[in-house]
């Protein structure tokens, strides 16, 4: 008789009904929405701040590069920290590492949220708590990573990561609006709202009844971290995938720049500043719930280059949006970043499962650690290269400039990476 499971069927709704019934995966998830939701609050609001704070006495061109530090700021400790993290997440328990990580990121958004209410905030009070939050990041992405894994059956992994993708991109959606509407009364707004859905993640997290703790390799804290990283070399794959989304994601990170084309370019203030924030998560939301109810089943890796092409082009589009329809460039610029978004989800949610999949539980945390460091370079050292781009080449110009430069990557990896090209079938 064939296996009618739920977890064996490829249908959606047994599929569906077999992760609903992991009750620690769905705490697990509900953390990762209201943690991903309070950050890209607290994300707008630091970057609208930032502007605002620097605009006082700096050009835009001066101001836009600022808003680029913070990224830089966050990437540092991330960066430093890569090597020990991804050990901590394979040596102790991987929930209390969320734990503790949680608790550091409500500390440090309450510091915001207290300053801005009582008007003592400043460029390097947001820089430094950029850099603090970066911190608590490097150990969190690893340990969160490779928790994930262990709470649901192994055929419903690829199943469970299309769904973690989707928290994250609705929170995506959700965060940068309410974001937007909260900057209209104060950033204090934004940052209380933030460190109010850190408490609720937190407390998810701690009702997570399964053991979390991974099995040890043995060997010393070093030996464990070069395992890691030789392991990384050595797949091909898995160092041809991460590297793609470093270097595409690195040049194309237009989204750094939006607050300055929301208040200098388009014109569209706060309000219009959380709908373009919003406009990548929309188009990555459509994305993972197709992928969700329909995973792909082959040809992965030119499904992945081709998401990545079509990020550089959208990025393009978007940088001239306002040439293109003067009068309406907010209504071409947010289709632009949802199809930027959603090229940005497919080739992500390829990347991930590749990776999730062919990497021994054992080696999660540290394979993830270097999976985190090249994602935050991509993110938070694309907002410091878009910063520094803009500085010198204008935003518009800095714009192009990723989105040819995420265009050069694509083919240039599918060169170098045949592998990854011809992978087929995510199992």
């Amino acid at each position: 008789m064939p296996d009618t499971s739920p977890a064996a069927s490829p249908d959606i709704v047994p599929s569906a009904r077999a992760l609903l019934k992991e009750r620690d995966y769905l705490l697990y998830w509900a953390s990762r929405w209201t943690g991903s939701f309070a950050a890209q609050i607290q994300s707008v609001a630091m970057g609208w701040q930032m502007y605002a704070l620097a605009r006082l006495t700096h050009t835009v061109a001066e101001s836009a590069f600022l808003v680029g530090m913070i990224g830089l700021a966050a990437f540092i400790p991330v960066f430093l920290l890569t090597l020990p993290a991804g050990e901590t997440a394979d040596r102790y328990d991987r929930k209390k590492v969320l734990m503790i990580c949680l608790t550091g990121e409500v500390l440090t958004v309450l510091t915001l949220a207290i300053a801005s209410w009582q008007g003592w905030a400043s460029v390097h009070l947001l820089l430094g708590v950029g850099f603090l939050f970066g911190a608590a990041r490097a150990f969190f992405a690893p340990a969160s990573t490779a928790l994930g894994p262990m709470l649901v059956p192994r055929p419903l992994l690829p199943r469970a990561i299309a769904w973690n993708s989707l928290a994250w991109q609705t929170a995506s959606i959700a965060g940068p609006a309410a974001g937007g509407f909260l900057l209209r009364g104060s950033p204090a707004y934004a940052y209380f709202t933030t460190f109010g859905l850190y408490l609720v993640s937190f407390v998810a997290v701690s009702l997570i009844r399964r053991n979390a703790k991974p099995v040890v390799n043995p060997g010393s804290r070093w030996t464990l971290m070069k395992e890691g990283l030789a392991y990384v070399w050595r797949q091909k794959i898995v160092f041809g995938a991460i590297s793609l989304d470093l270097f595409a994601v690195l040049l194309g990170g237009a989204t750094a720049l939006l607050p300055v084309f929301a208040r200098d370019i388009l014109h569209v203030g706060p309000e219009g500043f959380g709908i373009l924030r919003s406009g990548p998560a929309i188009g990555a939301t459509v994305i993972a719930l197709l992928l969700a109810a329909n995973p792909i089943r082959k040809h992965a890796g030119l499904f992945m280059f081709g998401g990545v092409a079509v990020f550089g082009m959208a990025t393009c589009v978007f940088a001239v949006a306002h040439l293109i329809s003067p009068t309406h460039a907010l209504w071409v610029a947010v289709p632009a970043l949802a199809v930027l978004g959603g090229a940005d989800m497919l080739s992500v949610y390829v990347r991930q499962t590749l990776v999730q999949l062919v990497t021994p539980d054992a080696m999660r945390g540290r394979v993830a650690a270097v999976s985190s460091v090249f994602i935050g370079a991509s993110n938070e050292l694309g907002e410091f290269e878009s910063g520094v781009v803009a500085r010198f080449l204008g935003p518009v110009n800095a714009a192009i400039f990723g989105g040819v430069g995420a265009l050069i990557v694509t083919g240039v990896w599918a060169k170098l990476f045949p592998a990854l090209r011809k992978a087929d079938r995510l199992e």
